[in-house]
């Protein structure tokens, strides 16, 4: 709730005049106190040194008051700082009191009783106590009084930093549906103990006893320094017991002291992976972006707006950004220049099929490197619309290649798909023949063409993960396509990381090949995330198997029978060695491909196959 300057200032006076009130009632109550609360027995000289002290005890009382923070502090979240900030303003108030009280009545010994200024201290504390206090005590009795029905169970897990503060937020919400019953820590010493009154119930091997025992709906894991091992083994027990999941993103969240049910997030399933994050040092290679003019084609992509923010990051002299969608484009333009205002930021919107508009592109910027992201990468819908694969991935990375060569780029860096190797889809069998575009240029241009290969991103636009979540959502069923598939993943930063990685390392005609860890099963992606939505699979939320769709493989390759592999520096990055290709054979097909796809012939998946020979596709699935 925001207050108005007025209510702020009314809000403040009402305070000061309480105290002034304070002040009065405490000097009344301290004096009735020694007298063993009998007016009748107070000597009367005693109440003329007290009212003749009470006023500059007021004055004082309110400028001390005011130095502790008594009068702009936020009391509806006061905690400890603002109880000690109140002892020692009181605490200083009866020694100022004890000072006037002599300095006004100099020469006489024992002007009011020595057991006054202790009796006045505690009155005046009390006083202040209750007025600072008193709205936190009764919201907490109404809490109490209303119960928590119509709230969730909530078990915690971990009971340090993090989990006190969120404790600590989630009892004093009075708009948080949450009751904690419990809370969960491996530390031997915490075990039966209490914070702010919830008990640590055991270690992680008890949460699903403790689910069933405390009725709990959702389980909070606090433990932002968990390492992804450590993470993976708490939710493997959490998975099974049915209940929602959240977490603390991360070890900097508790670091900053911004641990708050705000900064709670669902639990994904990149969580099970459990692998650490594969760490690349940008800053010790990318020093070939700093100062240098780089385009992105496909900039608004999930890849390609990822490298901009990568690139920007590192005070390239300008960064070109070149899309066909409005939409996405504009939204990383915001971005950026909202992050990067000193940012010399080009979009541009067109399509990377545009002869002319490329080559305006290229004479007008003069980029000296190029990251080509801008494709058709959706396998089903390529399958339907194979000469839209052919004339965007194909022709497009043909021209944009050419454009290099001509205006002199130096690094030309393309992306491309372990769908590339030994293709069952057009979209596969396209992205193989740009990287035969990049080898072939390679050894005709001065300008450095590279490739990088790697399988599929966590999370990117119309993967398998936001499906599942919106399926889920939904109430299912979830749609996979067979029990047996498999697939290499990798999240976008780590996708896009070794992508500027292999760029530095570039030399020429080299297909970088991203190590992607260990394949993981479509299916126990599914019922992981299935489990860590509070659902049980085929109970809750059914998995219906569809089959293969056209072009798709029950698993991906990574390099062709003909590649070898080469180390590099980085032990995540490979080099395939390049295939012995017919250049001028290559050239004069590609022309003919481009001259007979804008015909829109219904069997350019054969030609696709003459130039590709491990291009393997069911002539039936022509249309």
């Amino acid at each position: 709730m925001k207050f108005t300057e007025k209510q702020i200032l009314t809000r403040r006076s009402m305070l000061v005049f309480y105290d002034i009130v304070a002040v009065i009632a405490s000097t009344y109550f301290a004096l009735l106190a020694r007298f063993d609360f009998s007016m009748a027995q107070i000597p009367v000289y005693y109440l003329d040194v007290a009212l003749n002290a009470l006023i500059p005890n007021i004055l004082l009382t309110i400028l001390i008051f005011y130095f502790f923070r008594l009068y702009t502090s936020l009391w509806t979240y006061a905690g400890s700082t603002e109880l000690f900030y109140m002892i020692a303003g009181c605490i200083m108030e009866t020694f100022v009191c004890l000072l006037t009280v002599l300095l006004m009545n100099r020469g006489i010994p024992c002007p009011l009783p020595r057991s006054f200024y202790p009796f006045y201290g505690f009155c005046l504390l009390a006083f202040t106590f209750v007025s600072r206090f008193f709205y936190r005590i009764l919201r907490a009795f109404k809490r109490v009084k209303l119960g928590d029905k119509e709230k969730k169970n909530v078990l915690i897990v971990g009971a340090g930093e993090a989990g006190n503060a969120l404790v600590k937020e989630i009892k004093e919400s009075s708009y948080l549906d949450m009751n904690i019953v419990g809370m969960i820590d491996d530390n031997p010493n915490k075990l039966g103990k209490f914070m702010h009154g919830i008990k640590v119930v055991g270690a992680k091997e008890a949460i699903p006893d403790m689910v069933v025992s405390l009725k709990v709906h959702e389980i909070i894991i606090a433990i932002p320094t968990a390492t992804p091992q450590q993470m993976k083994e708490i939710l493997e027990i959490c998975k099974s017991t049915g209940c929602e999941l959240k977490r603390l993103p991360g070890m900097y969240q508790l670091v900053n002291g911004e641990v708050s049910v705000a900064k709670l997030k669902d639990v994904d399933v990149n969580d099970l992976l459990g692998r650490d994050p594969i760490q690349v040092d940008l800053d010790s290679i990318m020093g070939y972006v700093s100062g240098k003019v780089v385009l992105v084609t496909g900039g608004g992509g999930t890849i390609g707006s990822e490298l901009c923010r990568q690139i920007a990051s590192h005070k390239p002299k300008q960064l070109i950004i070149f899309d066909i969608y409005e939409n996405s484009t504009y939204d990383i333009q915001l971005e950026l220049k909202r992050k990067y205002p000193e940012l010399d930021l080009v979009v541009l919107i067109g399509s990377v099929r545009n002869t002319k508009r490329v080559d305006w592109l290229f004479k007008t910027y003069r980029p000296e490197i190029v990251y080509h992201a801008a494709a058709h990468k959706h396998v089903p819908l390529m399958e339907d619309s194979p000469n839209e694969a052919v004339k965007n991935n194909v022709l497009g990375t043909w021209k944009i290649a050419k454009a290099a060569d001509m205006y002199g780029v130096k690094r030309f860096v393309m992306i491309s798909t372990d769908k590339a190797v030994n293709p069952t889809n057009i979209m596969g069998a396209t992205k193989r023949i740009c990287e035969m575009i990049i080898q072939t240029y390679n050894n005709r241009s001065k300008t450095e063409y590279v490739a990088v290969r790697f399988g599929n991103v966590l999370g990117s636009n119309g993967s398998v993960i936001p499906i599942f979540k919106k399926q889920i959502e939904e109430g299912g069923p979830v749609t996979v396509t067979h029990p047996d598939i498999i697939r290499y993943f990798m999240t976008i930063p780590e996708a896009v990381s070794l992508v500027l990685q292999a760029g530095a390392y570039a030399k020429g005609g080299e297909i970088f090949v991203l190590d992607m860890g260990e394949p993981v099963k479509i299916l126990d992606l599914a019922k992981n995330l299935i489990l860590l939505s509070g659902h049980k699979p085929d109970e809750d939320i059914q998995i219906v198997f569809t089959g293969l769709r056209p072009g798709e493989k029950l698993y991906e390759e990574m390099l062709m029978k003909e590649e070898g592999l080469l180390d590099t520096a980085n032990k995540m990055i490979h080099i395939g060695k390049p295939i012995e290709m017919d250049e001028e054979r290559f050239l004069k097909q590609i022309q003919e491909l481009a001259d007979y796809v804008v015909e829109e012939p219904s069997d350019i998946r054969e030609w696709v196959h003459n130039i590709v020979p491990t291009y393997h596709y069911r002539k039936e699935n022509e249309q």
